[in-house]
């Protein structure tokens, strides 16, 4: 079919049908500061929605409701899922909400802070307490060693 024969509107509607961001089956455990990233969005979200609303967004722009509505939904249920996990003093072991250094078989070391799915940035340091590198590393210690992408690392400091 031609694209003259097409319709302005039915892009809009089809674009409009925005899938849900998908919710990780996994506990929701957040950090004080995750949990306040997470409030951080959903008012965000609720700020969307009605400005959405208010400047009758709906007939106009439905893309942008679509957005507003699925970030609505998701941030609502990541808020009702949470699980805050006060971060325990450092006693030696990996653990959520703590750091780890480890070094490589090349020598390079390198540091990661375990933290909730939401919070994770691993260009910024932070991986979620569900990937394999948290997984390998929790609760081992100064000085043992773990196997992350099939090569081995040595701990060489937890905080």
């Amino acid at each position: 079919m031609s694209v003259a024969f097409t319709r302005e509107e039915d892009l809009e509607a089809t674009a409009a049908d925005l899938p849900d961001r998908p919710i990780s089956p996994h506990a929701n455990l957040v950090t004080p500061a995750g949990l306040a990233a997470i409030e951080s969005a959903l008012a965000a979200a609720r700020a969307a929605y009605g400005a959405a609303q208010a400047h009758g967004e709906i007939e106009t722009d439905r893309t942008a409701m679509a957005r507003a509505t699925r970030d609505l939904r998701y941030w609502s249920a990541r808020r009702a899922s949470a699980q805050p996990v006060e971060i325990a003093p450092a006693d030696g072991r990996v653990r959520f909400g703590g750091s780890v250094t480890l070094e490589r078989d090349d020598g390079r070391a390198q540091t990661w802070r375990i933290v909730g799915e939401d919070e994770a940035d691993p260009a910024n340091g932070s991986v979620s307490h569900i990937s394999p590198l948290a997984v390998a590393l929790s609760g081992k210690r100064v000085g043992d060693s773990a196997v992350i992408a099939g090569r081995e690392v040595e701990i060489t400091a937890v905080d």
